[in-house]
């Protein structure tokens, strides 16, 4: 029986730099890093377990209208505004503040790479 997911691709630009933004700003664990071949397998584990896969993009960003995500991932949290004045202060850039929507709470960041991310309160 399907229990959740486990790991997610997201395309970065740049592997180091999206690799700090997750340790240090978002305090995610490493899960992986290591060569193979030419390439560079990236992986940070959310403190629910599920795993983010940092993967070198091949080309330009996935474009999106303004204020709406760019890539399938949603976050959630407990308290949403608590953790975006958190967030805040750690220097994560929102780009919606959290808002009250027909389909519940939520807000929009971005990491360094230029991923937007909606960011819910847990139903």
């Amino acid at each position: 029986m399907l229990q959740g997911i486990s790991k997610v691709r997201v395309g970065v630009a740049d592997q180091e730099r999206a690799k700090q933004f997750w340790l240090d700003t978002m305090r995610c664990e490493l899960a992986q890093d290591a060569s193979y071949g030419e390439e560079r397998w990236l992986e940070v584990r959310l403190p629910d377990g599920a795993v983010l896969i940092l993967e070198q993009r091949d080309g330009a960003i996935l474009q999106a209208p303004d204020g709406q995500p760019n890539t399938p991932v949603f976050f959630y949290c407990d308290d949403l505004d608590a953790t975006w004045r958190q967030l805040t202060q750690r220097g994560v850039r929102f780009v919606q503040e959290p808002i009250d929507m027909p389909f519940g709470r939520w807000s929009l960041f971005e990491d360094t790479e230029g991923n937007r991310f909606p960011l819910t309160a847990r139903a």
